[in-house]
Protein backbone atom coordinates (compact mmCIF):
# COMPACT_ATOMS: atom_id res chain seq x y z
CA UNK A 1 0.00 0.00 0.00
CA UNK A 2 1.45 3.44 -0.93
CA UNK A 3 2.60 5.49 2.02
CA UNK A 4 0.55 8.53 1.00
CA UNK A 5 -2.53 6.33 1.09
CA UNK A 6 -1.60 5.10 4.57
CA UNK A 7 -1.27 8.70 5.72
CA UNK A 8 -4.58 9.71 4.14
CA UNK A 9 -6.44 6.77 5.66
CA UNK A 10 -4.91 7.36 9.10
CA UNK A 11 -5.81 11.04 9.15
CA UNK A 12 -9.25 10.41 7.72
CA UNK A 13 -9.93 7.62 10.21
CA UNK A 14 -8.86 9.81 13.13
CA UNK A 15 -11.19 12.60 12.01
CA UNK A 16 -14.07 10.20 11.35
CA UNK A 17 -13.80 8.54 14.76
CA UNK A 18 -13.72 11.84 16.62
CA UNK A 19 -16.64 13.28 14.68
CA UNK A 20 -18.71 10.09 15.02
CA UNK A 21 -18.17 9.85 18.76
CA UNK A 22 -19.03 13.54 19.15
CA UNK A 23 -22.27 13.20 17.23
CA UNK A 24 -23.29 10.05 19.12
CA UNK A 25 -22.47 11.71 22.42
CA UNK A 26 -24.53 14.75 21.53
CA UNK A 27 -27.60 12.60 20.93
CA UNK A 28 -27.34 11.18 24.44
CA UNK A 29 -27.06 14.56 26.18
CA UNK A 30 -30.19 15.66 27.99
CA UNK A 31 -31.91 18.96 27.46
CA UNK A 32 -30.86 20.17 30.91
CA UNK A 33 -27.14 19.69 30.21
CA UNK A 34 -25.03 22.83 30.72
CA UNK A 35 -21.52 22.80 29.18
CA UNK A 36 -20.53 25.75 31.38
CA UNK A 37 -20.55 23.39 34.36
CA UNK A 38 -17.36 21.66 33.18
CA UNK A 39 -14.92 22.01 36.10
CA UNK A 40 -11.91 24.25 35.54
CA UNK A 41 -9.65 21.45 36.74
CA UNK A 42 -10.62 19.38 33.70
CA UNK A 43 -9.51 22.18 31.41
CA UNK A 44 -6.21 22.40 33.26
CA UNK A 45 -5.66 18.63 33.10
CA UNK A 46 -6.51 18.59 29.40
CA UNK A 47 -4.02 21.35 28.75
CA UNK A 48 -1.28 19.58 30.73
CA UNK A 49 -1.90 16.29 28.96
CA UNK A 50 -1.61 18.07 25.63
CA UNK A 51 1.63 19.79 26.66
CA UNK A 52 3.21 16.59 27.99
CA UNK A 53 2.21 14.61 24.91
CA UNK A 54 3.49 17.36 22.64
CA UNK A 55 6.89 17.17 24.36
CA UNK A 56 7.02 13.37 24.08
CA UNK A 57 5.92 13.44 20.46
CA UNK A 58 8.45 16.16 19.65
CA UNK A 59 11.25 14.15 21.22
CA UNK A 60 10.19 11.09 19.24
CA UNK A 61 10.24 13.03 15.97
CA UNK A 62 13.63 14.56 16.82
CA UNK A 63 15.01 11.11 17.70
CA UNK A 64 13.97 9.39 14.49
CA UNK A 65 15.06 12.39 12.40
CA UNK A 66 18.49 12.32 14.03
CA UNK A 67 18.70 8.58 13.39
CA UNK A 68 17.80 9.15 9.75
CA UNK A 69 20.52 11.78 9.37
CA UNK A 70 23.03 9.49 11.09
CA UNK A 71 22.10 6.71 8.66
CA UNK A 72 22.79 9.02 5.72
CA UNK A 73 26.11 10.01 7.29
CA UNK A 74 27.12 6.34 7.48
CA UNK A 75 26.40 5.94 3.78
CA UNK A 76 28.40 9.08 2.96
CA UNK A 77 31.35 7.93 5.09
CA UNK A 78 31.41 4.49 3.48
CA UNK A 79 31.20 5.85 -0.07
CA UNK A 80 33.89 8.47 0.60
CA UNK A 81 36.27 5.90 2.13
CA UNK A 82 35.88 3.63 -0.90
CA UNK A 83 36.39 6.57 -3.24
CA UNK A 84 39.61 7.48 -1.43
CA UNK A 85 40.85 3.91 -1.82
CA UNK A 86 40.12 4.00 -5.55
CA UNK A 87 41.99 7.31 -5.94
CA UNK A 88 44.96 6.74 -3.65
CA UNK A 89 45.80 3.35 -5.15
CA UNK A 90 46.95 5.10 -8.32
CA UNK A 91 50.54 5.06 -6.97
CA UNK A 92 50.58 1.25 -7.03
CA UNK A 93 51.69 -0.83 -10.04
CA UNK A 94 49.03 -1.10 -12.78
CA UNK A 95 48.12 -4.73 -12.07
CA UNK A 96 47.67 -4.08 -8.34
CA UNK A 97 45.87 -0.79 -8.91
CA UNK A 98 43.44 -2.32 -11.39
CA UNK A 99 42.71 -5.28 -9.12
CA UNK A 100 41.94 -3.08 -6.12
CA UNK A 101 39.79 -0.73 -8.17
CA UNK A 102 37.93 -3.73 -9.56
CA UNK A 103 37.31 -4.89 -5.97
CA UNK A 104 35.95 -1.46 -5.06
CA UNK A 105 33.69 -1.33 -8.12
CA UNK A 106 32.41 -4.86 -7.50
CA UNK A 107 31.58 -4.04 -3.90
CA UNK A 108 29.88 -0.73 -4.71
CA UNK A 109 27.90 -2.34 -7.53
CA UNK A 110 26.70 -5.08 -5.20
CA UNK A 111 25.69 -2.56 -2.51
CA UNK A 112 23.72 -0.40 -4.93
CA UNK A 113 22.10 -3.15 -7.00
CA UNK A 114 21.55 -5.96 -4.48
CA UNK A 115 22.32 -5.13 -0.87
CA UNK A 116 20.35 -1.90 -0.74
CA UNK A 117 17.10 -3.65 -1.59
CA UNK A 118 17.85 -6.45 0.87
CA UNK A 119 18.58 -3.91 3.57
CA UNK A 120 15.38 -1.97 2.86
CA UNK A 121 13.22 -5.10 2.82
CA UNK A 122 14.60 -7.02 5.79
CA UNK A 123 17.02 -4.65 7.54
CA UNK A 124 19.96 -7.00 6.93
CA UNK A 125 23.24 -6.87 5.03
CA UNK A 126 24.23 -9.58 2.57
CA UNK A 127 26.95 -12.18 3.03
CA UNK A 128 28.15 -11.45 -0.48
CA UNK A 129 28.81 -7.83 0.42
CA UNK A 130 30.85 -8.99 3.42
CA UNK A 131 32.87 -11.27 1.16
CA UNK A 132 33.55 -8.54 -1.39
CA UNK A 133 34.73 -6.12 1.29
CA UNK A 134 36.96 -8.83 2.79
CA UNK A 135 38.51 -9.44 -0.63
CA UNK A 136 39.20 -5.72 -0.97
CA UNK A 137 40.81 -5.68 2.47
CA UNK A 138 43.04 -8.64 1.61
CA UNK A 139 44.15 -7.18 -1.73
CA UNK A 140 45.06 -3.89 -0.07
CA UNK A 141 46.86 -5.55 2.84
CA UNK A 142 48.73 -8.18 0.78
CA UNK A 143 50.58 -5.75 -1.43
CA UNK A 144 54.15 -5.10 -0.33
CA UNK A 145 55.24 -1.54 -1.12
CA UNK A 146 58.27 -1.46 -3.38
CA UNK A 147 59.08 2.23 -3.01
CA UNK A 148 58.81 5.00 -0.47
CA UNK A 149 55.97 6.51 -2.48
CA UNK A 150 53.96 3.29 -2.23
CA UNK A 151 54.87 2.89 1.43
CA UNK A 152 53.45 6.32 2.22
CA UNK A 153 50.14 5.34 0.63
CA UNK A 154 49.93 1.89 2.25
CA UNK A 155 48.78 2.87 5.77
CA UNK A 156 46.21 5.47 4.61
CA UNK A 157 44.71 2.83 2.34
CA UNK A 158 44.44 0.46 5.27
CA UNK A 159 42.79 3.17 7.32
CA UNK A 160 40.23 3.84 4.59
CA UNK A 161 39.39 0.15 4.35
CA UNK A 162 38.82 0.13 8.12
CA UNK A 163 36.66 3.25 7.84
CA UNK A 164 34.57 1.65 5.09
CA UNK A 165 34.13 -1.51 7.15
CA UNK A 166 33.05 0.49 10.20
CA UNK A 167 30.62 2.59 8.16
CA UNK A 168 29.18 -0.59 6.65
CA UNK A 169 28.61 -2.03 10.12
CA UNK A 170 26.91 1.18 11.25
CA UNK A 171 24.79 1.17 8.10
CA UNK A 172 23.61 -2.33 8.91
CA UNK A 173 22.75 -1.34 12.48
CA UNK A 174 20.83 1.73 11.28
CA UNK A 175 18.63 -0.38 9.00
CA UNK A 176 16.68 -1.68 11.98
CA UNK A 177 13.73 0.24 13.50
CA UNK A 178 14.73 3.14 15.72
CA UNK A 179 11.73 3.27 18.04
CA UNK A 180 11.20 0.39 20.52
CA UNK A 181 7.76 -1.18 20.72
CA UNK A 182 7.14 0.22 24.19
CA UNK A 183 7.66 3.75 22.87
CA UNK A 184 5.14 3.14 20.11
CA UNK A 185 2.70 1.87 22.71
CA UNK A 186 3.14 5.08 24.70
CA UNK A 187 2.75 7.29 21.63
CA UNK A 188 -0.46 5.59 20.52
CA UNK A 189 -2.00 5.48 24.01
CA UNK A 190 -0.97 9.11 24.54
CA UNK A 191 -2.67 10.09 21.29
CA UNK A 192 -5.88 8.34 22.33
CA UNK A 193 -5.83 9.99 25.75
CA UNK A 194 -5.05 13.42 24.33
CA UNK A 195 -7.84 13.24 21.78
CA UNK A 196 -10.16 11.63 24.31
CA UNK A 197 -9.73 14.53 26.70
CA UNK A 198 -11.48 16.71 24.14
CA UNK A 199 -14.71 15.01 25.14
CA UNK A 200 -14.09 15.85 28.79
CA UNK A 201 -14.65 19.48 27.84
CA UNK A 202 -18.14 18.61 26.61
CA UNK A 203 -17.48 19.52 22.99
CA UNK A 204 -20.64 20.57 21.17
CA UNK A 205 -21.78 19.94 17.61
CA UNK A 206 -21.13 23.44 16.29
CA UNK A 207 -19.23 23.58 12.96
CA UNK A 208 -16.33 25.43 14.55
CA UNK A 209 -15.82 22.91 17.35
CA UNK A 210 -16.18 19.93 15.01
CA UNK A 211 -13.66 21.45 12.61
CA UNK A 212 -11.13 22.12 15.38
CA UNK A 213 -11.56 18.62 16.82
CA UNK A 214 -11.09 17.06 13.40
CA UNK A 215 -7.99 19.16 12.61
CA UNK A 216 -6.50 18.41 16.01
CA UNK A 217 -6.88 14.65 15.57
CA UNK A 218 -5.60 14.83 11.99
CA UNK A 219 -2.50 16.73 13.15
CA UNK A 220 -1.67 14.07 15.73
CA UNK A 221 -2.18 11.35 13.11
CA UNK A 222 0.17 13.21 10.74
CA UNK A 223 2.88 13.57 13.39
CA UNK A 224 2.62 9.89 14.29
CA UNK A 225 2.98 9.11 10.59
CA UNK A 226 6.19 11.14 10.49
CA UNK A 227 7.61 9.13 13.37
CA UNK A 228 6.65 5.89 11.61
CA UNK A 229 8.10 7.08 8.29
CA UNK A 230 11.48 8.06 9.78
CA UNK A 231 11.63 4.94 11.96
CA UNK A 232 13.18 2.88 9.12
CA UNK A 233 15.84 5.19 7.66
CA UNK A 234 16.48 3.16 4.50
CA UNK A 235 13.11 1.83 3.46
CA UNK A 236 10.30 4.38 3.78
CA UNK A 237 9.24 7.68 2.24
CA UNK A 238 11.95 10.16 3.24
CA UNK A 239 14.64 7.50 3.32
CA UNK A 240 18.41 7.76 3.30
CA UNK A 241 19.40 6.82 -0.24
CA UNK A 242 22.43 5.44 -2.04
CA UNK A 243 23.13 8.80 -3.68
CA UNK A 244 26.67 9.12 -2.20
CA UNK A 245 27.65 5.86 -3.92
CA UNK A 246 26.08 6.91 -7.21
CA UNK A 247 27.73 10.33 -7.16
CA UNK A 248 31.23 9.02 -6.44
CA UNK A 249 30.81 5.90 -8.60
CA UNK A 250 28.52 6.92 -11.49
CA UNK A 251 28.71 3.50 -13.14
CA UNK A 252 27.69 1.58 -10.01
CA UNK A 253 23.99 1.47 -10.84
CA UNK A 254 24.46 0.28 -14.44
Amino acid sequence: MPEWLVLTLAMGAACAVVLAVTLLQHRRIGADDDPSETPDVIEYITMMIGVVYAIVLGLAIAGVWEARNAAQDHVQAEAQALHEISERVRVYPPEVRDRIRADVNAYVGHVVDVEWKRMADSGELTDRGTELLARLRHDVADHRPKSDFEAQAYQPLQDHVTAADLARTERGSSAEPTMPGVVWFGLIIGALVTIGMVFALQIRRTPRELLLAGLFSALIAFLLFLVWDFDMPYSRGIAAGADPFLKLFPDAGD
